[in-house]
């Protein structure tokens, strides 16, 4: 990675502080709970190098984080292509209202070929459009750029307005249209302030319009059809060395086709980069894989310049024509592979090529002739086809390298943390030598406690690791917590993991497909989430070398698996028979059959039980998450047996053990993940981890025999009498946590402490000899593990305070629940 690209100085700790004050003696959350821990820093001993790279962020557009997001367009559907290929709820008209006559039109009188449909406005009529969240959002004393594409007769006035159901926000504009399609613009300043505002477009003759648009003046670093500032701005402030951009599923899902009459204009295709730069009226709008229509106005140009502009590398994926994200198909067709390889090629001229050349004069004439200085790039996302990724992802790698031998090509290991795709992701990437490969996985708080020695054991040798998409299961402070213990054995790692980057960047409040998400907002404000002050936090204060050092952990209390058991099933139909529970010493333990009722068994979930020809059956094939318990959550030691039988639907079985309640439990996912993959998963409040995983699918009709044997902490499972795989759920999950780096240019020691438990962690400090100043500058982010950030209310913030106790050796309380950075100056 080359320092080079980052030539801004390294920020100090978080700005933002609350409180600043003296402490000469930390005081605890809990000053009667407190336990006792030990650092040693070792100053001598040489650590991992931190790249200024090392953390960053991805966009996708999901959540709404483009359109109604990033981008400030304030009007929702401005070119009247919204389609049931986006939502099956959509149409040309979603947004708007008419009065009077308007038809939205997809004939040879178009705008462009690109831009198919518009909308034609009789004589004395008016359209309306309704914006985003609540309205179109205008501050008082604003100005607003308005501009449309219109084809009108002669003497034709457009009258443009602004109002909410209080009356009117600006002053009407009006402008003369006539003749083919021209672009008109006008200027609304806001005379009030208003969420619910609502932009309206009159035609006093017949009139065809088309991107009809109202920009705010104000945005990010004032560029024109430019970004929302106040998300611009929280992205930035947290510093990220990368960005990663556009996806996600938006990458591998949908046709590879283009956007051609030869291909019969497909609006259902991956993200492919072309059809997101030039004039933005010559677009081609796509249907999104999370469920809504991307206009592509914020493309690769406005996303090469937001990189840019924070100084951030940018790192593009593009398609490998292996579909995922439960698709999983691979392409096969060599022409169409070879046109996606020649468009990465084109990709990167546009990106870095001379003013001159085919691509980079398009970007030169975008307004921006200097190169963009790409550096790397990633061929594909999430393939859950190792085999047939890789052998595309080489033909990709192979034309790079020959064209421009001077970029990283970036590989993956797809979508999860472990299991057959992993494995076999992992030894091709290898055995190829490739250079990078992302890794990606969303895990409960337990797992991310349990596995910060991750990367302890990963091969120095081989390929490093790009960290492209993790979160633990939710936007609460014990989230943050165990990301925040987590990140500290990424740093740890330093030499495997050369980048990271926590997923999804946003989240539009009254658009949201995915939790959690780092940053949330509607029309009117934005906020931080406690996991963007974690992420923050670190990416502020990374430091540019290792310091080893040690710490003692919390002694483990465990016994044997414990629980319940449980019956569920996801988008899926199925029904149940013969289940026996039976001890070890082969005591019957539970068994029905199902003749006569279901009295034995809760129904905590969603779905449709019932007992049917002597099965239980789940009938309602859209109900995700139907589970039914049985039995007694101290049952330890003991075999359990179901018939299984899936009846219709797009997944298979959930069997559950150790059914505590109903956020604690074990269940094996047989068919899960669009019937691709089974997987054992444990619950902890809610949160999901994968304990083992492989490929393989549920047959409709088949009965399937499902045996699962506890023994202490091990568990085996069979498949129809077959041993399908086993685990033992042993390893603890840590809650004090630490690493020390090193800041170059200020010789500070940065030490940096996670304590995710409810109790103070009184701690010595060891720092090996090295000569400090007696005062150290601390970064606390402190608060109850149930505390979420919100629009109103932001218990996660973070508080700078003053120590004057450092010394060689020195005692430090961790409040319960924190995240803590000292950052101690070296004499």
């Amino acid at each position: 990675m080359s320092r080079t690209y980052r030539t801004r100085l390294r920020r100090g700790l978080t700005a933002t502080a609350l409180l600043t004050a003296t402490v000469l003696v930390p005081v605890p959350a809990h000053a009667e709970a407190v336990a006792d821990y030990a650092i040693t820093v070792d100053p001598d001993a040489t650590g991992a190098a931190i790249d200024d790279t090392m953390y960053g962020v991805f966009f996708e557009d999901i959540n709404r984080a483009a359109d109604g997001g990033l981008y400030a367009e304030l009007v929702q559907n401005r070119s009247f292509e919204y389609s049931t290929a986006d939502n099956p709820a959509y149409t040309p008209l979603t947004s708007w209202t008419a009065d009077g006559t308007a038809e939205v039109a997809d004939d040879a009188g178009r705008l462009n070929d690109r831009n198919r449909a518009y909308l034609k406005l009789a004589a004395g009529s008016s359209v309306t459009n309704a914006g985003y969240n609540t309205g179109v959002r205008v501050e008082q004393g604003e100005r607003y750029d308005f501009s449309v594409w219109a084809r009108a007769e002669a003497g034709t006035t457009l009258t443009i307005g602004l109002k909410d159901a209080a009356g009117t926000l600006a002053s009407a504009r009006q402008v003369t249209a006539e003749g083919g399609w021209r672009k008109y613009t006008a200027t609304l300043t806001a005379t009030r302030t208003s969420n619910r505002g609502r932009l309206s477009v009159a035609t006093t003759e017949a009139a065809a319009l088309d991107m009809v648009s109202l920009f705010p003046r104000d945005t990010y670093k004032g560029q024109s059809n430019g970004l929302r500032e106040d998300l611009a701005e929280k992205i930035e402030a947290l510093d990220p060395g990368f960005v990663r951009f556009p996806g996600g599923c938006l990458v591998n899902t949908g046709s590879m086709e283009d956007y051609s009459e030869a291909s019969g204009y497909q609006r259902e295709r991956a993200y492919q980069w072309k059809d997101t730069v030039g004039p933005v009226e010559t677009r081609a709008t796509n249907a999104n894989f999370w469920g809504y229509n991307q206009s592509y106005g914020l493309g690769y140009y406005e996303y090469f310049r937001f990189a840019e502009d924070i100084g951030a590398m940018p790192l593009p994926v593009v398609p490998a024509l292996v579909t995922g994200c439960g698709q999983n198909e691979a392409v096969e067709d060599e022409a169409l592979l070879q046109r996606h390889i020649q468009d990465t090629l084109d990709l990167i001229e546009f990106a870095n090529g001379p003013a001159g050349s085919t691509w980079g004069k398009v970007r030169a004439r975008m307004g921006h002739p200097e190169p963009f200085h790409l550096t790397h790039l990633a061929v594909g996302n999430e393939e859950n086809l190792p085999e047939a990724f890789y052998a595309r992802f080489a033909k990709f790698r192979a034309a790079i390298e020959a064209k421009y031998p001077d970029i990283t090509v970036v590989s993956n290991s797809g979508p999860d943390d472990s299991g057959t795709t992993f494995d076999t992701a992992w030894r091709l990437n290898r055995e190829g030598g490739v250079d990078l490969v992302d890794e990606h996985y969303y895990n409960s708080p337990e797992w991310f406690l349990q596995n910060n020695d991750r990367y302890d054991s990963y091969d120095r040798q081989g390929p490093k690791v790009f960290l492209g998409e993790y979160a633990s299961q939710g936007n609460a402070w014990r989230n943050a917590l165990s990301e925040a213990a987590y990140m500290t054995g990424l740093e740890r790692n330093a030499d495997i993991v050369e980048l990271a980057s926590y997923a999804p960047l946003l989240a539009n409040e009254d658009y949201v497909q995915w939790r959690p998400d780092l940053i949330w907002f509607n029309n009117r404000a934005s906020w931080n989430s406690a996991n963007y002050e974690v992420q923050k936090l670190f990416m502020n204060n990374t430091g540019d070398r290792v310091v080893p050092s040690t710490a003692t952990t919390t002694p483990a209390v465990s016994g044997p698996i414990t629980g319940a058991i449980g019956l569920s099933t996801w988008a899926t139909s199925a029904a149940y028979d013969d289940v026996r529970v039976t001890a070890a010493d082969g005591d019957s333990l539970f068994a029905d059959d199902f003749s006569g009722d279901a009295s034995r068994w809760t129904h905590s979930g969603t779905g449709s039980w019932s007992v049917q020809d002597g099965q239980y059956a789940q009938t309602d094939e859209t109900a995700e998450n139907t589970l039914v318990t049985a039995g007694d959550p101290a049952w330890q030691n003991y075999d359990l047996h179901v018939k299984a039988t899936k009846k219709a639907g797009k997944e298979g079985f959930l069997v559950a053990f150790g059914v505590k309640d109903t956020g604690n439990y074990y269940w094996w996912n047989l068919g899960g993940w669009n019937n691709t993959r089974s997987a054992v998963e444990q619950a902890v409040d809610g949160g999901k981890s994968t304990l083992i995983s492989e490929a393989g699918s549920i047959e409709t009709g088949r009965a399937y025999d499902i045996d699962v044997k506890v023994r202490g902490r091990q568990v085996t499972l069979y498949l129809d009498g077959e041993e399908w795989g086993s685990f033992t759920d042993d390893k603890p999950a840590e809650p004090f946590r630490q690493v020390v780096t090193e800041d170059e240019r200020t010789g500070d020691l940065i030490v940096k402490v996670v304590n995710a438990q409810d109790t103070a962690a009184r701690t010595a400090v060891d720092l090996g000899g090295a000569r400090v100043a007696s005062r150290a500058r601390v970064t606390t982010l402190a608060a109850g593990q149930d505390a979420v950030n919100t629009e109103t209310d932001t218990p996660v913030t973070p508080v700078v305070s003053t120590f004057t106790g450092v010394a060689a050796t020195f005692s430090y309380t961790f409040p319960a629940n924190s995240v803590t950075f000292l950052r101690i100056r070296q004499r």
